[in-house]
């Protein structure tokens, strides 16, 4: 395992009293059925996976993320852990990632998964910074599989019985080895329901260590009233003890997991998530993308007179103010460098957080989808700086300085240079 690994308490027992984690529910929705789950995540008295007393948007998140960090300075790592599955949320997972990376970067991104539809995303999570990955594997047989899982969705198509489980296990199993070829840690989850499972543990940490996971961490499936594996027993300690004692001749064992909420935070030895309750409830009545915040208008221009710059060229932005119906000059602001791609546009949102408005001649489509989704809107228009500002500011009349659209890259106007990163 990584260096890295030495702030993560959930990978280094030896950090958990000192090296602290925050989980930000952002993903409700889940794409898999197990059958011990209850899927009624909006719980404040419950301990467990999948329960969150709240549902946040990626700027809440972030949000929240920031005053915690005031008060507990001793987080290390951001966590996506549901309640739902990130990869069933995708957009709203990827979106608070970025959003991390561009105002935290040395905070270390973790994320816990059922392994379906992470696939697709592991180029950019490397990208991003992710170090740490948790799949939840709870059997290597898909005969085994068709027994845990009601129905898989894969998009907007279910699977049922052993085609659900195959679909699952071959997502899992390809999903690690992906991880692991970008050099991402990895855990396992193994949820032990008795009668169930458990007696192929064996065999389960075998396959995991042939794809190279990192821990393995065998978790006491927690009985859930209404769940149809409501009625079975939760294993005994001792039952647990032996599972993981065949577990660990083949890979090490996580031993002080507890079983953390989807909005747990705090030390393991010290979880401070209800104290935290009243913070995250009122980030949760931020406005979604911040714009309540916002007062300025950013502006990409060559002579400080015109809006005449395409954003990729900018090396600056001038940030404007409307005030008493007055157009008046704030500061200049230098953009990241370019060349750093998706890194750029994210830093941007950052650097831009408190404007409400991009006034631009031209921009590529992807700054225009991740501004537009941190909550900055982004017009491309031709005239003077205090004319356009004044009618974007005041609802005016801007479509009499937007310009039109020439191609698919580039957004209109400017050089044309819609890609330029």
């Amino acid at each position: 395992m990584n260096g890295l690994n030495t702030l993560h308490p959930c990978f280094n027992e030896k950090v958990k009293g000192k090296c602290g984690r925050i989980h930000l529910p952002v993903a409700p929705k889940c794409n898999i059925k197990c059958n011990y789950c209850d899927r009624k995540y909006d719980c404040v008295n419950e301990s467990r996976p999948g329960v969150t007393s709240t549902v946040l948007t990626p700027f809440q998140a972030v949000e929240y993320l920031g005053k915690v960090l005031e008060k507990e300075p001793r987080i290390t790592v951001a966590g996506i852990a549901g309640p739902g599955d990130p990869f069933a949320n995708p957009e709203e997972t990827m979106e608070t990632l970025r959003l991390i990376k561009g105002r935290f970067p040395d905070m270390l991104l973790c994320l816990a998964s059922n392994g379906l539809s992470i696939g697709p995303y592991i180029d950019e999570l490397s990208e991003l910074g992710v170090t740490h990955v948790t799949i939840t594997i709870n059997t290597v047989e898909p005969e085994i599989g068709q027994k845990i899982y009601s129905w898989v969705r894969d998009r907007k198509v279910v699977y049922r019985g052993i085609k659900g489980a195959s679909l699952l296990l071959e997502r899992q199993l390809s999903a690690i080895s992906k991880l692991k070829d970008k050099g991402i840690t990895v855990k396992a989850n193994f949820i032990a329901i008795p009668g169930i499972n458990m007696g192929n543990i064996r065999e389960t940490a075998r396959e995991l260590k042939g794809l190279g996971v990192d821990l393995l961490n065998c978790m006491a499936m927690f009985p859930n009233p209404g769940a149809p594996f409501g009625n079975i027993p939760q294993p005994t300690k001792a039952e647990m003890e032996s599972l993981r004692e065949v577990a660990e001749e083949f890979l090490p064992q996580m031993r002080h997991c507890t079983r953390c909420r989807a909005d747990a935070v705090g030390l393991l030895d010290e979880d401070r998530t209800s104290e935290f309750r009243g913070c995250l409830s009122r980030c949760a009545s931020l406005a979604l993308d911040g714009s309540e915040d916002r007062k300025y208008v950013a502006v990409a221009t060559r002579e400080g007179v015109l809006v005449n710059q395409h954003l990729g060229e900018a090396k600056a932005l001038e940030i404007w103010q409307v005030s008493d119906g007055e157009a008046k000059f704030i500061e200049r602001r230098t953009t990241p460098p370019s060349g750093t791609g998706l890194r750029r546009w994210v830093k941007l949102s950052q650097i831009l957080h408190d404007c409400k408005y991009l006034l631009v001649s031209g921009v590529g489509q992807r700054p225009l989808e991740v501004l537009t989704k941190s909550g900055i809107r982004v017009f491309e228009v031709s005239g003077f700086i205090e004319e356009c500002t004044l009618a974007v500011q005041e609802e005016g009349n801007i479509t009499a300085y937007k310009k039109r659209r020439k191609g698919a890259c580039c957004a209109g106007g400017g050089s044309g240079k819609g890609c330029i990163s």
